[in-house]
């Protein structure tokens, strides 16, 4: 609907490398139009190359972007914020400044094993696992759930 405020997402990982700069791109990939996303992390390190390489297959360049500290983030406000590991969950069970938060855990690219081609393969896994997770929660519009503050816990 014009005029109508975007629903404010941020995602949290340890690293911001991996898992929650996949989610970011993703949802404002397939549903940008209707979410205004952040991605950050407790404790930012340096992009994965293969992760880069694998969104790049899908058409998305997030190369511009760079890993935030959730810290920089400390005045703003969200409607919904999402943990992506246990240690970000650990960490911050409830994300500051945000209406409610859900926890969903992933695996973290930067543990995969082996050789080039198969990190990169799972990480084509990965992203296909957290693009159906994405669908499924936000597809129809932000999840309903409940009262601020709430803290939602997905499989």
């Amino acid at each position: 609907m014009a005029g109508e405020a975007k629903t404010r997402v941020i995602f949290v990982c340890t690293g911001n490398t991996g898992r929650s700069q996949i989610a970011e791109a993703l949802l404002r990939h397939h549903h940008g139009d209707r979410y205004e996303v952040f991605s950050a992390g407790t404790h930012p390190g340096v992009p994965d190359r293969l992760v880069l390489s694998a969104l790049s297959e899908h058409g998305i360049d997030i190369t511009a972007t760079r890993p935030k500290w959730l810290d920089e983030f400390r005045e703003c406000e969200f409607d919904i914020a999402v943990t992506l590991c246990e240690d970000a969950h650990a960490v911050c069970p409830v994300v500051p400044g945000a209406k409610t938060t859900i926890h969903r855990a992933f695996p973290d690219p930067a543990d995969f094993g082996g050789n080039e081609d198969e990190r990169l393969a799972r990480i084509k896994e990965l992203i296909e696992q957290i693009r159906a997770w994405l669908e499924e929660t936000f597809g129809a519009g932000p999840p309903t759930m409940g009262p601020p503050g709430l803290v939602g816990f997905f499989s």
